[in-house]
């Protein structure tokens, strides 16, 4: 295989790792998050920030793949 199918592999298993890591995470908070609305709903607002934050992680991800292929 050449150089440029292992960048491609690379890129996508940076990209698809992630993205599998973000939405296991954000199915986690959104099932606690939802009884602790239930139970407190003053508590919606961090629940929202805290379900948003591991869409850094894909987006992290995706500059990864950007520099692994040489898209700057």
């Amino acid at each position: 295989m050449g150089e440029l199918a292992w960048k491609a592999i690379a890129a996508a298993l940076a990209v698809g790792i992630t993205g599998f890591c973000t939405s296991y995470a954000q199915a986690r908070i959104g099932a606690a998050g939802a009884g602790a609305i239930a139970e407190k709903p003053e508590v919606a607002g961090m629940v929202l920030a805290l379900e948003a934050l591991p869409e850094l992680i894909v987006v992290l991800g995706f500059v990864v793949a950007a520099m692994i292929t040489g898209l700057h």
